[in-house]
């Protein structure tokens, strides 16, 4: 191999490298959040209260897009992704209230 190619291996090899941490921190985070979620699913079907909270789906997709825009992530991107999470979660509120 030539110098840059090896230089050019090394350097995916350690960009996989944090990609592979980064994915293993997401996947920790969240299994966090939703054990938070699952709480706040409990504690709704408890007090009668619905699964979904428009208001603040819609206070926390503006929250995700502003901070998408300052860790320079596509605010598109984001939104859906949280609105893919929110779905699961209320599909989750849903359990808990059957």
């Amino acid at each position: 191999m030539t110098d840059a190619i090896t230089r050019a291996a090394e350097l995916l090899k350690g960009h996989r490298a944090s990609i592979d941490r980064l994915d293993a921190i997401l996947v920790y985070t969240l299994g966090e959040r939703f054990k938070h979620t699952q709480a706040v699913g409990k504690l709704k079907a408890e007090h009668d209260l619905p699964p979904s909270d428009p208001t603040r789906e819609a206070a926390q997709i503006a929250r995700l897009e502003d901070l998408a825009k300052e860790a320079d992530l596509d605010p598109e991107f984001a939104k859906k992704f949280l609105n893919f999470i929110i779905a699961e979660v209320i599909q989750h509120h849903k359990q808990h209230q059957t």
